[in-house]
């Protein structure tokens, strides 16, 4: 599968080359983002399409909404690859209020979890998606009260989106965080790990491949076990694809992207770096696979988890860069 990944990577850097003067306000790792969102739609960069999505957010949000902040950018993108972006923010606008209507509290990750929940459900369905979003986080919560926080939105959005009963899915995810946490030290990160193999509908056996697929790449001297990129192993995991191929191609997937101008040492740590190269191989293994081991419906889950994950990290990376900034001021 290596020709299919090589592809996409191409085409994300292209992407990455030809949007590096747009939304000079915005960080590199956003822009990063907004290049592998179109590259794995198979699109080259649309700036343009982006710039009237992001004005587009300004005429409909107030100047201090959170949707202007630092996840604006992947909204704006997400919007121009919708054939309606109009009437996509609408719904996730609508969708917004719902959630802090059941007491979510306003953020970057709410803000990608509306979205989710707008683009995946009939409007029809907001109420109980919201209500089942609100219900696996209650959840997880009551097993885990200080891990449980705004940056499990996005997956437990998703989580809400499936036809799991609350109450079983949250005693999986709690099955398989038992059994992989004493293998990992960031055990904020092993909840989302859980909480994206409960999402891919796998067995609880699907540890033991997490594990052996860790152990693999650790020979190779690629970590894939911290706490961005945790989760992607998860994904990784969930392909039906043989480990020393998903070793090899990962491998070469991250040499490739790091020897490319924009993505050395200086611009992207070692983290960053294998969310995106791991994100373009998961994603060329989802788009490529027609054996019948992944079903159409499940092809869009992995789809979907690999993006919530990008927008995850960058959230992430963002919150913790104000967290630092107010505590030095």
């Amino acid at each position: 599968m290596i020709d299919t990944w090589k592809e996409q990577m191409e085409l994300f850097v292209d992407n990455t080359h030809a949007f590096k003067k747009e939304f000079v306000l915005h960080n590199g790792l956003k822009k990063l983002m907004a290049a592998l969102q179109y590259a794995q739609a198979g699109k080259a960069i649309d700036a343009e399409a982006i710039h009237q999505c992001y004005e587009l957010i300004k005429k409909n949000t107030g100047v201090f909404s959170t949707f202007r902040g630092d996840m604006g950018l992947c909204i704006a993108t997400m919007l121009s690859l919708s054939p309606d972006p109009q009437g996509q923010l609408t719904k996730t606008l609508k969708v917004y209020d719902q959630l802090k209507a059941v007491k979510f509290y306003p953020s970057d990750y709410l803000v990608i979890a509306a979205y989710q929940i707008a683009a995946a459900a009939d409007p029809a369905d907001y109420e109980v998606v919201v209500d089942r979003t609100r219900k696996f986080y209650e959840g997880m919560k009551k097993h885990h009260f200080f891990y449980t926080a705004e940056d499990d939105y996005i997956f437990v959005a998703m989580l809400g989106l499936t036809e799991l009963d609350p109450t079983a899915g949250v005693e999986r995810i709690e099955r398989l965080y038992t059994q992989l946490a004493g293998e990992f030290w960031d055990k904020n990160s092993v909840q989302t790990l859980a909480q994206v193999l409960v999402l891919g509908d796998s067995s609880d056996s699907v540890s033991m491949r997490v594990l052996a697929l860790r152990d693999a790449l650790r020979e190779q001297k690629i970590k894939l076990d911290k706490t961005y990129t945790l989760p992607v192993l998860g994904i990784l995991a969930l392909m039906p694809v043989e480990l020393s191929t998903i070793v090899n191609d990962l491998g070469a997937a991250q040499d490739t992207l790091r020897a490319q101008k924009g993505f050395g040492a200086l611009s992207l740590s070692t983290q960053e770096l294998l969310v995106f190269a791991a994100s373009v191989v998961a994603a060329s293994y989802a788009e490529n696979i027609h054996d019948g081991n992944l079903s159409a419906a499940m092809l869009t889950t992995i789809n979907n988890i690999i993006i919530a994950q990008q927008a995850a990290m960058v959230a992430m990376i963002a919150a913790t860069a104000a967290t630092s900034s107010a505590a030095s001021s």
